[in-house]
């Protein structure tokens, strides 16, 4: 949430009292949506943990979900260099546009590194299903040495691609690879936030 100062320094002023707030999920990064907020606002926002804006038609304080259900569950408040708007990264709970849609600026805005959010939910759903449903599935059921030995042999598989200069090969290669780790991960309750998360410690402590 902000800090004291952070909070002390936004310039509600500058925005009549209605400050600008962009939605963007905390870990796909898909920007959600935008809306406005008024002091009170923040607050409930900030003490709530729900996104909650001010409302100019209906002229009052509106908790996003309060009537769907689907609340966008704060993890973070950032003001922008001029502290006149503010990022809001959140983790939806369902769709956040009243149209059934993840974002309300619709699927053609996301980022081509959203579709692997989308493939890491895929596969967490395919986990308990039946084997023979899918590949995944399958996958899945045949236990953690098997999915293990998948990612090894598409390891090698992308090395070798690579010596031989096959880009194309490497493209397919590195695809699969990318998919049997992302199983092995979600087979050993993790996902790619855990690697990021690591790399990130990895790169600070350098």
């Amino acid at each position: 949430m902000l800090t004291t100062i952070q909070r002390s320094k936004l310039d509600w002023a500058k925005t009549d009292g209605l400050m600008p707030a962009i939605i963007q999920h905390a870990v796909s990064g898909e920007v959600l949506m935008l809306g406005y907020m008024s002091p009170q606002a923040l607050e409930k926002t900030e003490t709530s943990g729900n996104v909650t804006f001010y409302s100019r038609t209906k002229q009052r304080l509106w908790t996003k979900g309060e009537t769907s259900g689907h609340f966008l569950k704060v993890v973070s408040i950032a003001p922008d260099c001029d502290n006149d708007t503010l990022l809001i990264l959140a983790n939806p709970v369902g769709p956040t546009c009243h149209l059934g849609t993840s974002s309300c600026f619709g699927e053609k805005t996301r980022h081509a590194w959203h579709f692997l959010y989308q493939l890491e939910q895929l596969l967490a759903g395919r986990k308990h299903t039946d084997p023979g449903s899918s590949y995944t599935a399958k996958l899945y059921a045949s236990g953690t040495k098997r999915i293990a030995q998948k990612v090894g042999e598409e390891g090698v598989e992308t090395a070798l691609a690579a010596t031989v200069n096959d880009r194309t090969e490497l493209v397919d290669e590195a695809s699969d690879l990318l998919y049997h780790l992302l199983v092995l991960l979600q087979d050993q309750e993790l996902d790619l936030g855990n690697v990021i998360e690591n790399l990130r410690e990895r790169h600070t402590h350098k």
